[in-house]
């Protein structure tokens, strides 16, 4: 006669009662592999870097220069806001190397430096979304 534990073995799905805390100090199961954190001076970059990111306006900045170059006016006109407020809010992304500004003529246009903190912050709106939808 076959039991669950042995029909589990042949199909190769785990067997309920070895799931939860008996899996976990199962003496076949491997843990996972332990790696070495980054040097600390790389976290808090990587957490000033986060900070930045942080502002909403800072994230429709982000989202803007990800499909286009554009410049302070065409900031100002695609997100509603006040000059100033885009103006400091470009700082802080300058600060922390998110945007770079080109002078041309008597306008600087500003990019993304790379696409990588575009994709950080397009992933985490695209997850916010998601969670707004009704399953």
């Amino acid at each position: 006669m076959a039991t669950a534990s042995s029909e589990a073995a042949r199909s190769g799905s785990p067997d309920p009662a070895d799931l939860g805390e008996q899996q976990e100090h199962s003496p076949t199961r491997q843990p996972p592999a332990v790696t070495a954190p980054p040097p600390a001076a790389t976290l808090t970059d990587a957490g000033e870097l986060l900070r930045a990111l942080a502002a909403p306006v800072r994230i429709a900045i982000v989202l803007q220069l990800h499909h286009a170059p554009r410049c302070v006016h065409e900031l100002v006109e695609a997100l509603d806001v006040t000059q100033p407020l885009i103006s400091q809010h470009l700082r802080v992304l300058k600060a922390t190397g998110v945007v770079h500004g080109e002078r041309r003529g008597r306008e600087v246009v500003y990019h993304l430096v790379d696409d990588h903190l575009a994709h950080i912050v397009v992933d985490a709106v695209a997850h916010v979304q998601e969670e707004a939808q009704p399953v």
